[in-house]
């Protein structure tokens, strides 16, 4: 679709926006948000007819890009037949997605418990690892990112659970592995593993193996970086969950559904949970859904006992049709496979070429479509181009690459020192090497600020 310029159909977009809609993570005052008139495949453009490539997916979640004719005909169909009923019935289309997800799970998470999003997934997780082992506590990670709901932004690790932090949520926090800046002093990625799993271990120890009742990890965080976990170390959480008798909960919200090159990005390293929560990609973001998938051992323990949890869209059927259709599309044009190999042969050769050229490149690492580079002052120090948490003129760096990217057509995702590359998984190649492009040009404003 050709986008055509409609600068008074903007504006009134815009002040409509400015005058009633209070936006999330905002000091409202001092935002401007793009008003956004269409959107198709892996590009969105405004009411001047400006058209970006989305390197954000969104925010992760249009795995299958924007307007997929399969997936808004499903919702359509969907719409003329039954456009809502109670989670209570058996309906065809909640049926049907329950199916799909759990052939696509790993192990025996066959049971699939439907939310809204992915936050209130992880809320029932956490509720379901504590009422199956009768313990209060939940470990999670510093660098970790699980939601902006009550429990979910307790567990989260970053700047975000700050304003919103209890104390007394039954948290305990703990460092997962991340070599580039690690917290054990790590030389090797097998000893980063080593040690973080010693850490985990010890923390469980101080903390009373008695009162965990769950573990929670982000597969491969997402928003924190893309930190791909090294070799053994989830199998070695694994291990120390069936030591202690904890629940392991892997959230794939971020990671699941083809964003890594694999359905789950627990498949890359052939670990089952006892829980793994979900959302986003499910359904490429067209109609808001998430979900539990529960082991076989958690499912009995409420077989003859009631779960006291539920929601009144708990698989709402829209949003079902919608995630059969883009599961369907998503193995008949092999979507997958697809987003495996661009993240082989492209994305990861061109970005390794940039970190060559461009100072302001400290660390590339990524999979599939699941790529983040680190940025920074001074590759020798690893100096963060901005401090943590930078906002206003001390996130200058970060606002004027970001700015440049925009400037020359895509959007881009940048969190504290990171640039994500996390494109539509069905990218196709000539698209990627258009924003691989830009990125290039907008690494050159960064690299003004290092030293």
């Amino acid at each position: 679709m050709t986008p055509q310029p409609h600068p008074r159909a903007g504006a009134a977009v815009k002040a409509a926006d400015r005058a009633h809609v209070f936006h999330s993570w905002s000091a409202q005052e001092l935002i401007d948000p793009l008003a956004v008139a269409g959107a198709e495949g892996s590009y969105f453009w405004d009411y001047d007819g400006k058209r970006y490539l989305d390197f954000t997916s969104g925010l992760v979640y249009t795995n299958i890009g924007y307007q997929h004719p399969k997936v808004v005909a499903a919702i359509q169909e969907q719409a003329a037949t039954m456009t809502t009923f109670a989670p209570a019935f058996a309906v065809e289309a909640r049926s049907e997605a329950a199916r799909l997800i759990a052939e696509r799970t790993p192990g025996d998470l066959d049971k699939i418990f439907f939310t809204n999003a992915g936050a209130d997934a992880v809320e029932h997780a956490v509720r379901m690892a504590r009422l199956h082992t009768g313990r209060p506590k939940v470990l999670s990670a510093y660098r970790s990112y699980h939601g902006g709901t009550q429990q979910a932004v307790n567990l989260t690790g970053d700047p975000r659970r700050w304003a919103s932090d209890s104390g007394t949520a039954g948290v305990v926090r703990f460092w997962a592995p991340f070599l580039y800046r690690s917290r054990f002093y790590a030389e090797t990625e097998e000893q980063e593993c080593a040690r973080a799993l010693e850490h985990l271990e010890t923390t469980i120890a101080f903390e009373g193996p008695a009162t965990v009742a769950a573990i929670v990890l982000e597969t491969i965080p997402g928003t924190a970086g893309i930190m791909l976990p090294p070799a053994g170390y989830l199998a070695g959480v694994r291990e120390i969950c069936d030591k202690y008798g904890i629940v392991f909960v892997l959230d794939e919200v971020m990671a699941g559904f083809g964003r890594t090159g694999t359905w789950f990005a627990a498949d890359l390293y052939d670990v089952v949970p006892d829980l793994m929560t979900f959302a986003k990609g499910v359904n490429s973001g067209y109609v808001p859904l998430g979900g539990v998938a529960i082991s076989g051992e958690i499912a009995a323990t409420f077989a003859e006992r009631p779960y006291p949890g539920g929601l009144t869209y708990s698989g709402h059927p829209l949003a079902c049709a919608a995630a059969v259709a883009t599961l369907t599309v998503m193995e008949e044009e092999g979507i997958v496979e697809h987003a495996a190999r661009l993240g082989t042969d492209v994305v990861g050769p061109a970005l390794r070429e940039l970190a060559e050229r461009h100072p302001s490149v400290g660390e590339v690492r990524g999979t599939g479509m699941f790529w983040a580079l680190e940025l920074v002052r001074n590759r020798e120090t690893r100096e963060p181009l901005v401090p943590y948490n930078a906002s206003g003129q001390a996130a200058t760096p970060m606002s004027a690459f970001a700015a440049s990217a925009k400037a020359h057509g895509v959007w881009p995702f940048v969190n504290m020192n990171r640039t994500h590359v996390v494109p539509p998984c069905n990218i196709s190649e000539a698209e990627l090497k258009e924003g691989l492009a830009v990125l290039d040009t907008a690494l050159s404003v960064a690299d003004e600020y290092t030293e």
